[in-house]
């Protein structure tokens, strides 16, 4: 994937969550360093539609905010929006700092090992509470998970699309001696 068609993607900048009482507003979850920033970068698209949506109000609530968005008035309205992906395009935001990535720039990258064996590709960056962990997708096989950490990703290169891993030691197999 070069570097142009990378800017091109469009960016997950948070989720509407659920509906939130009946007079239309909904609770939306931001994916952003800090929270409220999702409201400062301008209009968010509605998943990858061209549609975007007017924000009226927001207040805070417990790891979410409250919002209330330009034509949505009821609570029917506002259910129907559930689970939509709040969306910017990639150069509407500011280039990370060094040894600073976006998720999405991650995704499609090919893993390389430490002594230069592909082994797949970056199939997502998860984040299960323990810190983010690379899914990757071996050319065969099942896909696994690599700690994204310096110790084992010590090599990030975008502009070449590829990263350098520690893979994980294979397991031994239990033989039943006890």
């Amino acid at each position: 994937m070069t570097r142009k068609e990378r800017h091109g993607k469009n960016i997950v900048m948070g989720v509407i969550t659920a509906a939130h009482g009946v007079r239309g507003e909904v609770k939306l979850k931001s994916f952003t360093a800090r929270p409220r920033d999702i409201f400062g970068y301008g209009p968010l698209l509605m998943d990858d539609g061209p549609e975007s949506l007017e924000i009226l109000s927001v207040r805070p609530a417990k790891g979410e905010f409250i919002v209330r968005l330009k034509g949505v008035e009821d609570r029917n309205a506002a259910e129907a929006l559930k689970g939509v992906k709040l969306k910017l395009p990639r150069q509407a935001l500011p280039e990370p700092d060094e040894e600073e990535y976006y998720y999405s720039d991650l995704a499609g990258l090919r893993v390389f090992s430490t002594s230069g064996e592909q082994i797949g590709r970056i199939a997502a960056v998860r984040n299960f509470g323990a810190g983010d962990l690379l899914e990757i997708r071996p050319d065969k096989g099942a896909s696994f998970f690599i700690p994204f950490t310096e110790k084992d990703v010590p090599r990030v290169d975008i502009p070449a699309g590829r990263v350098i891993v520690n893979p994980p030691e294979p397991e031994e197999e239990d033989n039943g001696d006890v």
